[in-house]
Order: C-alpha cells, then sequence, then structure tokens
C-alpha cells in the first residue's frame, strides 16, 4: 500500500520538486496552495508522470481558519501521515528598522503559524502509530542573519527553535523531526535575477535530500540538514 506524503506549499519551487520526487517513489500526496490553476496543473502533471493518487487543496496557510480546514480535508482522505513536510512560506525582503508595517505578523503567520498547527493537527495520529516524520522548511537565514532579511529572517529563526523543540518533545514518541536548511535554490522567487542558473542548488537536490533522510532506519535521524550552493551563499 502507497504511503501518504502531506506538503504544503507543493505548486512551486522545492515544494514541488519534494512532490515529484515522493511520487516518483509510489507515495500518495496531500497538498495545499493559494492558486487553484497551479494545484490543478500539479495535480495532472503528477497523476500521468508517476500514475500517483495526489489530493489538492486550496488554501492560505497564513490563515489559521484556512489551516484547520486544510487539516479536515487531510483527515477526510482516511490514510495516515506517513510524512509531514512543513514547505509553504512567504518571503518578502526588508529591513527591521523601515520595513512596512505588518510584514513581521504576515510573514510569521506563513513561515510559522502554519506549521505550528498543522504539525499539532496530525503529530497525534503519529505518536499513536509511533511512527512518521516531520520536515520544516528551515533556511541559511534560520541561523545566520543578512542585510535586507528583515521579518523573514526572524520568522525562520523561529521555526528552527520550532522544530528543537519538536524533536525535544518526541525523542521517545518514534516520530522523527528534521529542520532543513538550504541556501539559495533555483526557483520563481530568483526570477529576473542577473546571476546564472549554475550559481544556485537545483530544488530537486533538497528533495533528493529529503527522500534520502526519511529512508533511514528508524533507528536513525539527521536532526539538521545543510545544504548550500558549491560556490557558497550569495
Amino acid at each position: 500500500m502507497r504511503k501518504l506524503v502531506v506538503v504544503t506549499g507543493g505548486t512551486k519551487g522545492i515544494g514541488r520538486a519534494i512532490v515529484d520526487k515522493f511520487s516518483s517513489q509510489n507515495f500518495n500526496i496531500v497538498t495545499c496552495s493559494r492558486n487553484s490553476n497551479d494545484l490543478r496543473m500539479l495535480k495532472d502533471e503528477m497523476q500521468i508522470k508517476h500514475d500517483c493518487t495526489i489530493e489538492a487543496f486550496q488554501a492560505d496557510l497564513s490563515d489559521v481558519n484556512q489551516v484547520r480546514k486544510f487539516s479536515d480535508f487531510i483527515e477526510k482522505n482516511g490514510q495516515p501521515v506517513e510524512v509531514l513536510v512543513n514547505n509553504a512560506g512567504l518571503f518578502i525582503p526588508g529591513e527591521v528598522i523601515n520595513e512596512e508595517d505588518g510584514n513581521l505578523e504576515k510573514i510569521m503567520s506563513a513561515n510559522l503559524f502554519s506549521a505550528y498547527h498543522l504539525t499539532r493537527s496530525i503529530v497525534g495520529g503519529m505518536i499513536e502509530r509511533k511512527k512518521g516524520h516531520i520536515f520544516n522548511m528551515c533556511s541559511i537565514a534560520s541561523f545566520m542573519a543578512y542585510p535586507n532579511g528583515g521579518s523573514y529572517t526572524i520568522s525562520k529563526f523561529a521555526l528552527l527553535g520550532f522544530s528543537k523543540c519538536l524533536r525535544a518533545e518526541l525523542i521517545n514518541s518514534g516520530v522523527r523531526v528534521t529542520a532543513v536548511m538550504p541556501g539559495a535554490t533555483y526557483t520563481d522567487s530568483w526570477a529576473g535575477s542577473p546571476l546564472p542558473e549554475e550559481r544556485f542548488m537545483p530544488s530537486e537536490d533538497v528533495a533528493s535530500l529529503i527522500y534520502a533522510t526519511y529512508s533511514l532506519s528508524e533507528r536513525s535521524v539527521v536532526e539538521d540538514i545543510i545544504i548550500r550552493p558549491q560556490m557558497g551563499d550569495l
């Protein structure tokens, strides 16, 4: 029987690569996005490419009420969640001292609170089964501040803290927790950049590393994944 992976923000970039990777390994998929057209295109492509079952739900996870609706959608699927990838997020450049009012609240809701609330709704089933794996998509910005990172960096520091708390709480439960901290990855967010594509990591590399981490014996866990472009950070 195919196992189930839940990937938030699964239509673009790293999220899409994760959906593709797990689909190729005979997983069923539940994913979400703010854009219904992107979800339809992803669903059609993956079903043709991998002959998998993929359920898609339109939601903005920065809204806790929509997180709850997505959680209900997952539960109605009727299949236990083997892997949860908290990938949905938002980046708005700016400096703490002069960025637009409300940026912190907006970014924290998308990058931290969505993962917090969705994890709380799913982890109980993992604890009951004494198995499961939770990946939180952090960032190099989770431990290294940089100019113009502002509220985004604050949110990613907090997400890493959330991951560490969760790991400590679940250490004897059989549920594994991994914080993923990628550097510059070639996604739509870098569209228009004058830098060559070769300067970035491919999103497929991040997805492959996540799958490899999941594939380890249940007696082992990779707590932190740090992956950077060979030529260094941007």
